[in-house]
């Protein structure tokens, strides 16, 4: 699949790179999330995003 198209690829990055990490246990969470879904830890932090250009 080619994502030559600009809005699916800003909704592919959204999907993606739009996520909170757990600094305990390493899980994907939500953006918005609070508390961490599976260690219920409160540290968490954006995910990186590698050569992001906007």
């Amino acid at each position: 699949m080619s994502l030559r198209d600009p809005f699916k690829l800003a909704l592919a990055r959204k999907h993606l790179l739009n996520k909170t990490v757990c600094r305990s246990c390493g899980a994907t969470n939500p953006p918005k999330a609070v508390k961490c879904r599976k260690c219920r830890g409160k540290n968490l932090r954006p995910k990186r995003v590698k050569g992001r250009a906007v």
